[in-house]
């Protein structure tokens, strides 16, 4: 009869030290939500076939929105990375035309110089 006694004591007490802290099931949510943020970035990298993303040595270069008004282009040099907007606005200033260029059916750009007598 004594031993029930005991065992029923310490499994009050065991009972009541759980049940003191609401939030001692929830202490490792936060850790396996970032594990779980991690991964899934690393998941949507490799998706999208950019691993030299994380890759602190290598460059890669991104167009977002080719040949539209608003496209950004985005260099990752090293760990250095630079976001351009492309804008709307025309360059301005002095010069000469030197020529044109075209851009063939295959992806190759070809330049043609202006032929001037001058």
């Amino acid at each position: 009869m004594r031993n029930s006694r005991t065992r029923s004591r310490r499994k009050g007490l065991l009972e009541a030290d759980e049940g003191s802290d609401p939030l001692s099931g929830v202490a490792n949510l936060f850790d396996v939500a970032m594990v779980f943020a991690v991964a899934l970035l690393v998941a949507l990298v490799m998706s999208y076939n950019l691993p030299e993303l994380l890759d602190p040595s290598a460059t890669v270069t991104v167009v977002k929105d080719p040949g539209q008004p608003g496209m950004k282009i985005i260099v990752k040099d090293g760990v250095n990375i630079e976001v351009m907007n492309m804008t709307e606005n025309v360059a301005g200033g002095a010069g000469e035309e030197l020529g044109t260029a075209y851009k063939l059916a295959d992806g190759k750009v070809i330049y043609v110089p202006t032929n001037r007598t001058e």
